[in-house]
């Protein structure tokens, strides 16, 4: 049965409002009905696309800026942070992220946007990875999103922190890893 216009756009706000990084496809699948759909339905209530969604949320949740690298180059896109505490990025998984023959992620891309959070969540100039204990826990397809959540360790070692990074396909551990940091202070 074919849920009405006006309640449908009601849902999809609510929904986008609880899931602010949800893509049009999974919103299609979720209402069962075309992207193209979705993406009108979005403007006309004026929600802007994913890409803008993300920049919003994330210039509204942190003021804090990156100081051990330069944000560019960060893997994925920052969308919290909080130095020395916590941070969250996402990567989308492309063909350019793939391995041509079977649509999975090259390791390296998961690796990387892992230490690069890690490296960024640091409220320090500098910031090194001195040692690196991962693990893959499944495989990543393209078109897949990433999301990366780094916590910060207390630590009694001078000049070292442990930055915990687990990522995440949906509610799914695609990666966990343990970053032993060198900082100069």
């Amino acid at each position: 049965m074919r849920v009405p216009k006006r309640i449908r756009q009601e849902r999809l706000k609510e929904k986008i409002d609880e899931t602010p990084f949800i893509t049009d496809e999974e919103l299609a699948k979720a209402f069962s009905v075309s992207i193209q759909t979705i993406r009108l339905d979005r403007m006309e209530l004026a929600i802007p696309e994913l890409r803008e969604r993300i920049k919003s949320v994330a210039k509204d949740q942190w003021n804090e800026t990156v100081k051990s690298l330069p944000i560019d180059d960060v893997i994925g896109e920052i969308i919290d942070l909080e130095l020395d505490k916590r941070a969250i990025s996402i990567l989308d998984i492309k063909k350019e992220h793939v391995f041509t023959r079977n649509d999975i992620a090259r390791g390296h891309h998961l690796f990387a946007q892992a230490n690069s959070l890690a490296v960024a969540v640091i409220d320090d100039e500098l910031a090194l990875t001195e040692k690196a204990e991962i693990r893959f826990k499944r495989q990543v397809k393209q078109g897949e999103r990433v999301i990366a959540k780094a916590h910060v360790e207390p630590v009694e070692k001078r000049h070292r922190t442990l930055v915990t990074v687990d990522s995440f396909v949906e509610q799914e551990l695609v990666f966990s890893g343990q970053f032993t940091m060198y900082r100069s202070t």
